[in-house]
């Protein structure tokens, strides 16, 4: 079964070739400008495609990164006018081009020229993450401890398929306490109580602004369903609640970093 270092690394090199790609398209296009830059290529083809999937392996491994990568694509959301200095790859993917000036018969900024420059910058970006995760400043704490909770998230499954609904629940609630614990060291949120529940850490990372209202309801809701399964006062848990509690478990360790 690989790992989630492999799978990290076969999707950057997927990533990456297919930047290349792209790349290389716009470079032939750039070479005859009048003729070739308007006609469609792959880059207009898979831009989306890559941004999105180059956009979650940066937030992941170099967020320091991604306000630069993302700005790239959108530029100045405030911009008051279109200029060489505020338009976007966004601008070109929609269609909007520089206008000719009549007077000097030409356009008042190369936008084809931008464009190639916005995403050659991004590209280098996703090849920089590529670089440091293959060197040996890159910490690979996270992965192994995502592998780890990987196998319990799994061992819970068993337990609930077998009909130990108790203790699959448990186990799935000592896997989002590990992760929300981690989650608060990533943000650099001290948790001041002695023993945390996921409340606790629910509670802090949306004071912290890490979450929204609405991920920390569903923080809220698998926190009760573990309690739930871990306290005879109440009902007995069903199936059901046990597959829920999971299921969001594994979403949330997937999800939230």
């Amino acid at each position: 079964m690989p790992s989630n270092l492999d799978r990290y690394r076969d999707d950057l090199k997927k990533l990456i070739s297919l930047g290349e790609e792209m790349r290389r398209n716009l470079e032939t296009r750039s070479k005859n400008h009048s003729a070739g830059a308007e006609d469609q290529g792959e880059f207009e083809r898979d831009y989306q495609q890559w941004y999105t999937e180059s956009y979650t392996v940066i937030s992941q491994l170099v967020p320091a990164r991604l306000t630069e990568f993302e700005a790239l694509y959108y530029g100045d959301l405030r911009r008051k006018d279109i200029n060489s200095m505020t338009y976007t790859i966004q601008d070109w993917l929609m269609g909007r081009r520089a206008e000719p000036d009549f007077l000097m018969e030409r356009k008042p900024f190369d936008d084809f020229g931008i464009v190639v420059m916005r995403f050659y910058t991004q590209f280098q970006i996703l090849i920089s993450v590529e670089r440091r995760f293959e060197s040996t400043l890159f910490d690979i704490k996270q992965l192994v401890q995502a592998d780890l909770l990987d196998s319990e998230v799994e061992s819970a499954r068993e337990l609930c398929k077998n009909g130990f609904l108790r203790a699959a629940g448990v186990v799935a609630g000592v896997v989002l306490e590990s992760h929300l614990l981690q989650v608060c060291k990533n943000h650099s949120i001290t948790i001041r109580k002695r023993n945390p529940t996921i409340a606790d850490y629910n509670e802090s990372l949306k004071n912290g602004n890490v979450i929204d209202i609405p991920i920390w309801r569903f923080i809220q809701r698998l926190g009760d369903l573990r309690n739930l399964c871990g306290h005879k006062k109440e009902r007995e848990p069903t199936d059901d609640d046990t597959s829920e509690m999971i299921d969001g478990v594994e979403r949330i360790t997937k999800t939230l970093y």
